[in-house]
C-alpha cells in the first residue's frame, strides 16, 4: 500500500503530529520494509528511509536484530564491524573517520512500527575506495537495551565481510567467555564473516592463544595483529584486510575497478581523486600531507592511549559495569557538582545521570543528617516500572559516586550487586596498583 504524499512523515519524530505515527501502521502487514531494487546499484540500496543528512529510520515490526538479519539478507552488503572486547574504541574511531574523511557519522534508527518507540540506534561512516564507490564501518556498539545491544552486535560482527576486533587488557578467562558465542554461532551455521582481525591495545599471549583455538575450531581466518596505539595502525590494518578480501574475490578485475581503501593515515576525503592505494607492510610515515581540499581534516582521535590525566582503572571498571546482563548505563559522577567524570553504555547519557544522581544523592544525604544519622554517601537501589537504579560511591575515589541504570526484565538484582562486589575489589586493587602502593608480592 502506497502513503498518500500528505500522510508520509517528512523529517522524522519530532516533526510528526500525534496521530502522524497512525499513518505507519499500514507497515504491520510485514516484519520490515525494503527498500531498492534489484536494477539498483549497490550504493543506491540501503537500509530504511533517510531522515536527513546523518539519519535513517526503519520501522520494524520485529526484533531489531531479526530485523536487521532481513536487510542483510535482501541487500547482501559488503561492509566493515568494528567491535569492542573490554575497550571502548569503536564509536570513537569511527568518529574520527567521519571527521578526516569529512563525512557525517551516520545513525540508523530502528522504531516499532505502528507506535515510532525507538528500539535501537547503530552507527556507520562511508569511505571513499579508490574506484569513488564507499564502503561502509559500522560499530557494534549499539544503543538500546542489554538483549538488543548484544543481539545486534552479533549480527553486525557475523555478518560483515571483515570483521574488526579491539581488545582491551582482558585477561585469559573473559576472552574465553566472549569468544564461546561466536564458535557456537559458527557451528550453527550463524556466522558468515569468515574474515576476523583482532588488534589487541596491549601485550599479551591470551588473545593469540585464543585466537589460534578459534582459527583451528572454526576455519575462520582470524588473524592477531601486534599491539595497536594510533588509529593510523588501526587504519592501515583494516585496509589491508579488506583490499586483500577485494583482490580474493575479484581476482579478474583491474585494480582501478576496485573498491580499494587508502592505507595513509586517513582515508580519502569525500570528493578529493583518489589514485588506486598499494598495500604494504611497511607502516605509513608520519607526516600526512594533506590533500587538495577545501579545509583539511580533522585529526583522528587516539585509539588505546588516553589522555594523561585519564583514570584508567575506572574506565575500565565502568565499561566491565556496562558489559554485565542488563545493565543499560553506568555513570561515575562528582557528588558535589554532579559532573560526570567516567560512562559507558548507552542511554541514559553521562550528563543525565550525573545531574539525576547527584540529586537522589543529595537528598537522601541531607535526609540522613536531618535525621542524625551521618551523612555518607547512600549505598541504595530504587526500583521503577521496568528499571533498577543503584547508587553507591566508586571504591578509591573520595567524593566520586556510581549510577547504574539495570533493564529489571532481564536483570537479577541481587546477582549485579554480588558482581558489583567483584568489580569494587579489582577497582580497588587496580587504583592502588596504579598508584605504585601494592605491596610487594
Amino acid at each position: 500500500m502506497t502513503l498518500p504524499p500528505d500522510s508520509r512523515p517528512r523529517s522524522g519524530f519530532a516533526s510528526l503530529p500525534s496521530s502522524g505515527w497512525e499513518a505507519t501502521r499500514v507497515q504491520t502487514q510485514i516484519a520490515t520494509r525494503f527498500l531498492g531494487g534489484a536494477g539498483e546499484a549497490p550504493e543506491e540500496r540501503d537500509i530504511g528511509r533517510p531522515v536527513d543528512e546523518r539519519t535513517r529510520e526503519l520501522f520494524v515490526a520485529v526484533d531489531p536484530a531479526e530485523a536487521l538479519v532481513q536487510q542483510f539478507d535482501h541487500i547482501k552488503p559488503e561492509y566493515v564491524a568494528v567491535h569492542d572486547l573490554g575497550t571502548s574504541a569503536s564509536r570513537k574511531l569511527i568518529g574520527g573517520l567521519a571527521a578526516a574523511s569529512q563525512r557525517p557519522v551516520q545513525r540508523l534508527v530502528f522504531r516499532r512500527a505502528g507506535g515510532g518507540m525507538t528500539l535501537a540506534t547503530i552507527e556507520f561512516v562511508d569511505c571513499v575506495a579508490a574506484n569513488q564507490r564507499t564502503v561502509r564501518l559500522y560499530s557494534t556498539t549499539v544503543e538500546g537495551d542489554t538483549t538488543v545491544r548484544q543481539a545486534m552486535a552479533r549480527v553486525l560482527l557475523s555478518r560483515s565481510s571483515v570483521g574488526v576486533v579491539i581488545v582491551g587488557d582482558l585477561p585469559a578467562h573473559a576472552l574465553a567467555t566472549a569468544f564461546e558465542p561466536w564458535k557456537e554461532a559458527v557451528q550453527r551455521a550463524q556466522w558468515p564473516c569468515r574474515r576476523m582481525l583482532f588488534l589487541p591495545l596491549g601485550p599479551g599471549a591470551a588473545l593469540h592463544d585464543e585466537v589460534g583455538r578459534l582459527r583451528s575450531t572454526t576455519r575462520i581466518e582470524a588473524t592477531t595483529m601486534p599491539p595497536v596505539s594510533r588509529p593510523s595502525e588501526v587504519w592501515k590494518h583494516l585496509c589491508d584486510a579488506w583490499n586483500a578480501l577485494q583482490r580474493q574475490q575479484h581476482p579478474q578485475q583491474a585494480p582501478e575497478a576496485l573498491s580499494l581503501l587508502g592505507t595513509g593515515d586517513t582515508p580519502v576525503p569525500a570528493g578529493a581523486g583518489a589514485a588506486a592505494p598499494t598495500v604494504s607492510t611497511v607502516a605509513a610515515p608520519p607526516v600526512v600531507v594533506a590533500p587538495p581540499v577545501a579545509r583539511p581534516p580533522t585529526p583522528m582521535p587516539v585509539v588505546g592511549q588516553p589522555p594523561p590525566s585519564a583514570d584508567v582503572p575506572l574506565e575500565h571498571y565502568l565499561h566491565q559495569l556496562a558489559q554485565l546482563a542488563g545493565v543499560l548505563s553506568a555513570c561515575a559522577f562528582d557528588i558535589a557538582t554532579g559532573q560526570p567524570v567516567s560512562h559507558a553504555g548507552a542511554r541514559p547519557g553521562p550528563d543525565d545521570l550525573g545531574r539525576h544522581g547527584a540529586s537522589i544523592a543529595g537528598t537522601i544525604m541531607s535526609a540522613s543528617r536531618a535525621m542524625g544519622l551521618g551523612a555518607a554517601v547512600p549505598d541504595t537501589s530504587i526500583t521503577l516500572g521496568q528499571h533498577h537504579l543503584v547508587l553507591r560511591a566508586v571504591p578509591a575515589h573520595p567524593g566520586v559516586a556510581l549510577h547504574l541504570v539495570l533493564d529489571k526484565p532481564n536483570t537479577t538484582l541481587a546477582l549485579v550487586m554480588l558482581q558489583l562486589r567483584r568489580l569494587d575489589e579489582a577497582l580497588l586493587a587496580a587504583t592502588k596498583a596504579a598508584a605504585g602502593t601494592t605491596p610487594p608480592a
